[in-house]
């Protein structure tokens, strides 16, 4: 039997006896209109009002998730499917299991994921009451945008809970997520291993709980966001970093020459020392960027990526060494330079400006190259354990 079945319609579900039934029956509805062989799967997550009886009852197949979360049961659900490919929706009436057709047909056609879209940009429909304005307004648009602008998804709606896949390939990202994030870590891992992305238009409909839902708008959506920037370096450390680097660098170069002034206003020594302090703050993250990135495809979290392992290999431990001994060596020279002017004056009360102007870009460059050396030995500590896993050929 099972190899017989095609399609699974899972359904994570946490007390939601007053709607399971009639979605259960929409979903063998759905199976009936496709001509497919299936099952329809609910993956309960402790219900306490009966669930699970009102599942069996009605034809579907349980299993007990004791794991607790929205991913915890999604992935033990996605575990358990007999389907080679799976429809996963929420059970609380809000989708239409009966209208799966366009799901089907897309799986048929060999994409791996088929995503649901609600928003009306991508020729979804939100029925009135359905959604809450903020999530409607500021959160989907929001998350789908920051989405589609750090991984290049092609998805509208980056966390529609209503979508399709071929159950091996999805297997394949290896789900780790235990909570609401897991809608992102599957568009996200998906997008990163180009597995073959496409959307489809549904009607999200107000769901039959009398009940508040187990969705925390703000809570779900920082976790979301939150999730999204820890899978994407680039933008949370590397490019304010380089930001920081190339203005705080261009400002300090200016400053330390002399003030100088837009108008009324002269940015003088306490500018030169936030631009030093930018620099410093740059380097770091800059740091941070590369440190994620090693340790992420070391730990299998991001693909191997190409580009980035060009530019490790060719800035060695070694490379990194010499950038920092050349940073620490100009650093000293101008402290150096500053002792000596100090050393002419007797040692005696020096101009606070010209001082600082002199000291603070030095101890800039004496801490950038510490910071560069150091960071050069961690970065060749996690590309052992890189190597280790990723032979250079692969």
């Amino acid at each position: 039997m099972q190899n017989e079945c095609e399609l699974t319609i899972l359904m994570p579900c946490l007390n939601e006896a007053e709607t399971l039934a009639g979605c259960i029956e929409k979903a063998r509805t759905g199976l009936e209109r496709v001509g497919l062989r299936g099952e329809v799967l609910v993956a309960d997550n402790g219900s306490s009002d009966g669930s699970m009886a009102i599942a069996e009852k009605a034809g579907a197949r349980v299993v007990t998730v004791k794991e607790k979360g929205y991913g915890s049961a999604l992935r033990a659900g996605i575990e358990a499917a007999r389907g080679k490919w799976v429809i996963m929706g929420d059970a609380d009436g809000s989708y239409d299991f009966s209208r799966i057709e366009e799901f089907v047909e897309r799986l048929r056609e060999g994409f791996d994921l088929v995503m649901g879209c609600r928003l009306p940009g991508g020729g979804g429909v939100i029925a009135p009451g359905a959604m809450p304005w903020k999530n409607r307004w500021i959160g989907n648009p929001s998350l789908s945008f920051i989405g589609r602008l750090l991984f290049k998804c092609p998805a509208r709606d980056f966390h529609c809970g209503l979508r399709g896949f071929a159950k091996e390939p999805c297997r394949e990202l290896q789900l780790k997520t235990t909570g609401m994030e897991f809608a992102s870590e599957m568009v996200i891992k998906a997008t990163l291993k180009s597995l073959r992305i496409t959307e489809v238009p549904i009607i999200l409909h107000p769901d039959g709980r009398s009940r508040p839902p187990h969705l925390k708008p703000w809570r779900d959506g920082w976790r979301h966001l939150r999730f999204m920037l820890i899978y994407s370096p680039r933008w949370l450390f590397l490019m304010p970093g380089l930001v920081l680097v190339v203005l705080g660098a261009s400002a300090s170069a200016a400053l330390a020459l002399a003030p100088f002034h837009i108008g009324n206003v002269e940015f003088s020594t306490g500018t030169l020392a936030v631009a030093c302090m930018s620099v410093i703050i740059g380097t770091q993250l800059v740091a941070f960027a590369c440190f994620t990135k090693v340790f992420a495809i070391g730990e299998g979290l991001l693909p191997q990526d190409a580009r980035f392992s060009r530019v490790f290999k060719t800035f060695s431990l070694e490379k990194g060494i010499c950038f920092g001994l050349a940073f620490l060596i100009l650093g000293l020279g101008l402290l150096l330079h500053g002792a000596w002017i100090w050393k002419r004056a007797g040692y005696g009360p020096l101009s606070y400006g010209d001082n600082m102007r002199r000291l603070l870009p030095a101890v800039t460059l004496i801490v950038v190259s510490i910071q560069t050396v150091f960071s050069s030995f961690f970065m060749s500590v996690l590309g052992l354990k890189t190597d280790s896993r990723h032979p250079p050929n692969t």
